[in-house]
Parts: C-alpha cells; sequence; structure tokens
C-alpha cells in the first residue's frame, strides 16, 4: 500500500467505511483464531520444556520493558486513526518523535537493568533487561506505518504480519528452548517478534518518511498521543503492579504459576477486543457527529460480546483447572487453580475495555486519561488488600476489579454522547444471568453425576468436553427462553457472512489500491443491522 497520493494527502472514503469495517473485523477474528492457536501451542510446549522459574525471570523484566515498549503503539496509533486529515509530512515528523523516543527509552531500560536485579534479587534479571531492551526501539520502527494500515483499512495485511510475526517467534523459543538455552529462549522470541513485524510493516507499507519539518498539527497530534499513553501508563502500571508484587513477596517460581494463569486470563481480551480496537475506532470516529447512529451501534457491540465473553467467562470458571492441566501438564496444577479465580472475569473484562473505544473515537483521550486515575487507585486498593492471600488474592482482586469498574467506566466515558446505564445494562444484564443460572446449573449437575477424580489426559478431555456442552446447552436454553425467542443467535450468526467476506473482497483488490474520498465527509448510512463488535470504535492496546 501507497498511503499517500502525490500531492502527500491520505485520503479515506466514507461511504466504504461500514463494508470495510466488517470486513476489517472479519479478518481481525480470523487473525486473532490463529494467533491463539499458535499461542496454545507455545503455551503447550514451552511449559514442558522449561521451568515456572524460567517464565517468572522473564515476567519480572517484561513487566517494565513493555510499558515503554507501548509507547507510540499506544498514543500514535490512535492519534493517526482517529484524525480527520493526516499528510506525508505529518506523519514523517510523527515516525522521528516516536523513534527518536523509542531510542531513548531502549538506552535508558538497559541502563536500569541492575536496578531491577537488585529489587528482586535476582543477578540473572540485569542481563536479561539489556537484552530485552532492544524490543523497544525496534518495535518504535513499525508504529506508523502499522497505523498508515489501519487507516486505510488494509486489516488483511495487518493480521498477516502479526501472524507470520508471532509463528516465527513462537518458533524461535521452542527451538531454543528445546536446545537448552532456558530463560534465554523466551527472551530470543521476545526480539524476534518486534523485529520481524518491523520488517514486514515497512514491506506492506511502501511508505518513506521524510526529514522532520515544521507542520501545523505536529503539537496537537503530539498531545493526543501523550494524553493516550498517559492513560495507558496509569492502566499498566495498576494493572502490572500484581507482577511486582508476587515476584517481590513470592519469588520467581510463584510468580510463573501466577503469569502462567494470567496470561490465559487476559488471552481472550489480547485476542479478540484488542485486536478489533483499531476496526473499531476506525469505523465509530466517523459517527461521533451523529450520536443516535453512534449509540445504536455501540450498543449492538456490546450485546454481541456480552453474548459471547460472559458464556466464555463462565464455561472456562467451570473447566479452567482441567484446561490448564491438560495443556500444561501436571507440575502447573497451581496455574490451574489460580486460573478458576481469574476466570469470572474474563466476560466482563472484554466488556469494560470498550470503554477505550468510546473515549478515542470522540476525539477524547484526556477524559481516558482521568478515568486511569480512578481505575488505577481502585485497582490498587484491591491489589493492597488481596496481597496476604497470595497469588489466589490477587486472581480475585482483579475478576472484582472489572466487575465494580464496569458500569461507571461505560456511563463516564458515553456522556458526551448521552449514553446512560440504562440502554448498557438493557444490552448485557440478561447474558449476564444467563451465565450465571447456567454456571450454577452445571456444577450442580456435575457434582451429582460426575466422576469423585479424573486423572491421565483422556479422562481430563473427556470431562472438559461434557462440561462444556453441558454448559453451552443450559445457556442458550437461558438466552432463549430471557429473550423469548431465537433472536440473539441470529443475530450473531447474521454477522458471520459479512465478516468473512473480506477473502472474497481481498481477491478482488490489489494490495496497493487507495480507498479515496472526501475526510470530512459526513457519512449518513449505517452498519447493517447487527454490527459487528470491532465495527465500532478503535483503540486501545
Amino acid at each position: 500500500m501507497k498511503p499517500f497520493d502525490a500531492d502527500g494527502v491520505f485520503r479515506i472514503t466514507a461511504n466504504a467505511v461500514p463494508q470495510l469495517a466488517i470486513r476489517g473485523a472479519g479478518v481481525t477474528i480470523f487473525s486473532a483464531t490463529m494467533g491463539l492457536c499458535i499461542q496454545i501451542i507455545s503455551t503447550v510446549t514451552l511449559a514442558r520444556l522449561l521451568t515456572p522459574a524460567d517464565f517468572g525471570l522473564v515476567a519480572m523484566v517484561t513487566t517494565f520493558s513493555l510499558l515503554f515498549m507501548n509507547f507510540g503503539l499506544n498514543g500514535f496509533t490512535e492519534a493517526i486513526l482517529q484524525r480527520e486529515q493526516i499528510d506525508h509530512f505529518l506523519a514523517s515528523n510523527l515516525f522521528w518523535i516516536n523513534t527518536g523516543i523509542g531510542f531513548i527509552l531502549t538506552i535508558g531500560f538497559s541502563l536500569g537493568g541492575a536496578a531491577l536485579a537488585r529489587f528482586y534479587g535476582e543477578p540473572q534479571v540485569a542481563h536479561i533487561a539489556i537484552a530485552m531492551s532492544a524490543t523497544i526501539f525496534v518495535n518504535s520502527v513499525s508504529v506508523v506505518h502499522f497505523a498508515l494500515l489501519k487507516r486505510a483499512m488494509h486489516f488483511p495485511a495487518v493480521a498477516a504480519s502479526e501472524i507470520l510475526a508471532r509463528t516465527v517467534s513462537v518458533a524461535v523459543s521452542i527451538v531454543l528452548a528445546w536446545a537448552g538455552w532456558a530463560y534465554w529462549a523466551l527472551v530470543a522470541g521476545s526480539i524476534v517478534l518486534p523485529l520481524t513485524l518491523s520488517i514486514a510493516a515497512w514491506a506492506r507499507c511502501r511508505w518513506i518518511p521524510s526529514l522532520p519539518r515544521s507542520v501545523d498539527g505536529t503539537s496537537s497530534v503530539l498531545r493526543f498521543a501523550l494524553n493516550t499513553y498517559g492513560r495507558f501508563s496509569f492502566d499498566y502500571f495498576a494493572r502490572n503492579t500484581d507482577n511486582l508484587l508476587v515476584g517481590w513477596r513470592f519469588g520467581a517460581h510463584a510468580l510463573g504459576f501466577y503469569k502462567k494463569a494470567y496470561d490465559l486470563f487476559a488471552l481472550p481480551a489480547g485476542q479478540s477486543v484488542s485486536p478489533l480496537t483499531s476496526v473499531a475506532v476506525s469505523a465509530l470516529s466517523r459517527f461521533r457527529r451523529d450520536p443516535v447512529q453512534y449509540r445504536r451501534h455501540l450498543l449492538n457491540a456490546l450485546t454481541v460480546i456480552a453474548f459471547v465473553g460472559l458464556a466464555i467467562s463462565a464455561d472456562l470458571t467451570l473447566v479452567g483447572k482441567d484446561l490448564i492441566r491438560l495443556l500444561l501438564g501436571p507440575r502447573w496444577e497451581e496455574a490451574g487453580r489460580i486460573f478458576t479465580f481469574f476466570a469470572p472475569g474474563i466476560g466482563i473484562m472484554l466488556i469494560y475495555y470498550t470503554n477505550g473505544w468510546i473515549h478515542l473515537s470522540l476525539g477524547m483521550p484526556n477524559r481516558w486519561l482521568r478515568w486511569g486515575f480512578v481505575e488505577a487507585a481502585v485497582t490498587l486498593l484491591l491489589f493492597g488488600v488481596a496481597l496476604p492471600w497470595g497469588p489466589v488474592g490477587i486472581a480475585i482482586a482483579w475478576s472484582a476489579s472489572f466487575w465494580i469498574l464496569t458500569l461507571p467506566a461505560l456511563w463516564y466515558a458515553g456522556r458526551p454522547i448521552q449514553l446512560g446505564i440504562g440502554p448498557i445494562l438493557a444490552s448485557v444484564w440478561k447474558y449476564a444471568l444467563a451465565a450465571l443460572l447456567a454456571g450454577y446449573g452445571s456444577g450442580f449437575i456435575l457434582q451429582i453425576h460426575s466422576p469423585a477424580a479424573v486423572s491421565g489426559p483422556g479422562e481430563t478431555f473427556v470431562r472438559i468436553g461434557t462440561v462444556s456442552l453441558l454448559f453451552l446447552a443450559l445457556y442458550i436454553a437461558v438466552v432463549v427462553s430471557l429473550y423469548r425467542g431465537c433472536e440473539p443467535l441470529y443475530r450473531v450468526g447474521r454477522l458471520l457472512p459479512a465478516m468473512v467476506s473480506w477473502v472474497r473482497f481481498r481477491a478482488s483488490h490489489s494490495p496497493t489500491t487507495q480507498v479515496i474520498a472526501t475526510p470530512n465527509t459526513r457519512h449518513k448510512g449505517s452498519f447493517p443491522e447487527p454490527v459487528s463488535p470491532t465495527c465500532l470504535s478503535e483503540g486501545m492496546d
């Protein structure tokens, strides 16, 4: 894709947004599914080749390195997607600002490795930090290129790049772990991931930045990016203090168990809502001058996310311990126990993260930043209260934080478009009740009829399948009963043909095709009913 025309102007068509957004949702979900499969293969394989302490040592470093690595990725990406007009020279300025800051952060993080090692009491951490610092700069050189691809809604190119990078990274980690590199296998895979992404970004987006110059709009975009990254930093700090506390209080071994449980807890958001953020913000930002249409599409998205997410949450609460034992092996059983306390928060977490879509698509990262203070305060308070109960207590605090914060977060984000709590509750409460009733019903039936214990992989697999099918049947029955019909099922079913149409769409369009139209056009149309959760807005992780 060549993002700018001969005059250096980037244009996006308004009348193609709904179709491109739904196709983007389809390809993003396909990419997320592939990423999930790759992640499962990685988790299953590496858990048998490495020890919990290996994972714990790397987690001690990535708790901090990922914060710096996300500078620009959470900030400049949203600024480029949300801005009505952008040209070659403004994009070039953003590129050099982002890479310059990335270089400074790289040097600073490598020098801070010794301090991290002293804090944790683990000498290996200093060497890991020096190696991991490279990921910060390498990632910074691809941020603007990927943002331009997303702005043009070239989501198949983005998805292909991410799948390739993840595959190469996992392959490198597995090969080196098998060769006996211990935690260095994880470090190598972490470096290869942004390196492959950067190469793919420059290959997909054929754009060479010019030298920086004075351009109107640079300072406003920079303020937008800093507000967005500031909010991300508060959120990241609050939501990674758990790793810090567990590693400091209980050591690398306990952190290894906890981190593996947490990774599986965060996986649904990382493979669904977060990737869809780019699609959602790109699409919702086109409707920000029409609050009625905006609210309708947003609530449709919340309905679909609640239907799927709350079911996944309840099911994983029932089978999570068995699932981790099956995937990772008996020595990770403690991670499975911790995960059962994470699982009740998965569905509500997926709903919660859509508040970022609203703030960013409305062009109000300052409000998102202010909400970040509230979120950080509540989360840290819960962590402090739960720490005496160890990793299990922290897991409970995580789940509780999402249940406490979701309604206030969506209400606050939706105030500029007059989105009240009533419509939000109406979109999700029946699915929450259905998940609760089906979960308790399944648990009660299993207590009566299930065998006392399972041991081998075969019995564990059968138990997982039996419990999941029982829960799914009860969940659908309760949903149909509450809605007095199958409309929720039809709603999700009608999305699928539109979402998979990206395959035909891609086949009929050249990779260098540019989408043309007037940036300030106010689109009067709407998404097909119902709209995909990803067609709504943009921006989060």
